[in-house]
């Protein structure tokens, strides 16, 4: 993979590592640990194994051909990460983190989650390697996301609902790190997003890395060429992250990541040192954290990850916004065209693509990154569309 240069855990500006000199400590052993399995062959055929027979790797690039002749102009490509075991893209960065927490003997695995997708998965994990697992989620996240916490419960997962700010995403992390702090000797923390102080957003692009190197294959043996374009939703930034790995150096590929427009940290945020990593931040000019507004749990963060805070500031990426209301036409188009189901958060990325492949060539091609599907939103869409 064509690395955006990392160098002391930053990309560019952003990144780093700002925590108490304890955790300080656990960190750089993870980032030892990481760095001498990454390119370990018994790691990564193992980590192999798991995605091809367990997650269903590699899954398709479906050619949307309803939807490109709805709309006219660039052909539509999905990228089906929905189809994965668990419904989403999280398991990817979950199994890669569970083998090194695996090797490092450690029996307690603790995780955050917004949407519950990263929970589920980390859950599912869990299980399947025997490991202890609680899972830290916002209260009002528990709420419309009712189902993947009862998910979570049934895969032997402890889910603890943290009632304090905003109770979202935010919330969680900040009571994961302070489980870290006071358990670290016994506790690996498994991030689900390309976020937190290094190595954590290195680790996390890595594992996830494998969705646009099937997808690159994919599309030049499809169309023989590269994408014009591929586009994901970014909250923190994990599916984005993978999405986007092979082609950082492809300079013709533009890379377009797609923020809620209540909650567009790289549109409307300023640099900051926020959870233990320096990015964008949603705040205020005397630094309070501002509050979020998405119809997609996993995408109300403050915060976004350091990898898209540095394409943005050079350019390489473009990030743009879509309003909640862009959003549910989105879930239901895709719903109704193709028959495919996206989730709220996937739904941003399709929501752009509904505005953009028109704009283009038929000559062009576009990747939409399927991040997850809508199982999981439908009880929440339908509220909200019959109030």
């Amino acid at each position: 993979m064509s690395q955006v240069a990392i160098k002391n855990g930053y990309y560019g500006d952003f990144g780093g590592s700002f925590v108490p000199e304890d955790l300080q400590q656990v960190l750089e052993y993870i980032g030892e640990q990481y760095e001498k399995y990454k390119n370990d062959p018994e790691f990564n055929e193992e980590l192999k194994y798991y995605l091809r027979e367990y997650v269903g790797r590699e899954n398709p690039l479906y050619f949307a051909e309803n939807l490109t002749k709805q709309l006219g102009g660039a052909k539509i490509y999905l990228k089906r990460e929905d189809l994965n075991h668990t419904g989403s893209h999280k398991i990817n960065n979950v199994l890669g983190q569970i083998l090194l927490a695996k090797r490092m003997g450690v029996k307690r695995v603790i995780a955050e989650t917004g949407a519950g997708q990263h929970g589920v998965a980390t859950a599912t994990a869990c299980a399947m390697f025997g490991m202890e697992c609680t899972i830290y989620m916002g209260a009002k996240d528990t709420k419309r996301q009712a189902l993947n916490v009862f998910r979570m419960e049934l895969l032997g997962a402890k889910v603890v609902a943290i009632d304090i700010g905003q109770g979202l995403l935010k919330e969680a992390v900040d009571e994961a790190f302070a489980d870290l702090v006071a358990n670290y000797k016994n506790t690996f923390y498994l991030i689900g997003s390309a976020v937190g102080p290094t190595p954590y957003p290195e680790m996390v692009e890595h594992f996830q890395s494998i969705i646009s190197k099937e997808s690159r294959a994919q599309h030049l043996e499809k169309e023989g060429k590269l994408p014009t374009a591929v586009i994901a939703a970014v909250g923190g930034g994990s599916n984005a992250a993978g999405a986007f790995a092979h082609y950082k150096e492809d300079q013709e590929v533009r890379l377009i990541g797609v923020e809620p427009a209540g909650a567009a940290t790289l549109s409307k945020g300023s640099p900051a040192v926020f959870h233990g990593f320096k990015s964008y931040v949603l705040q205020d000019e005397e630094g309070n954290l501002l509050e979020t507004n998405s119809i997609a749990a996993g995408l109300d963060y403050q915060g976004v990850g350091p990898l898209h805070a540095h394409l943005h500031s050079t350019g390489r990426g473009e990030y743009v916004t879509v309003t909640n209301e862009e959003v549910l036409d989105a879930f239901q188009t895709l719903s109704r065209v193709e028959g495919i189901i996206p989730a709220l958060e996937s739904s941003h990325a399709v929501a752009y693509a509904l505005k953009f492949a028109p704009t283009l060539s038929p000559e062009d091609s576009i990747i939409v990154n399927v991040s997850g599907r809508g199982d999981k939103d439908v009880e929440q869409v339908f509220e909200m569309l019959n109030k």
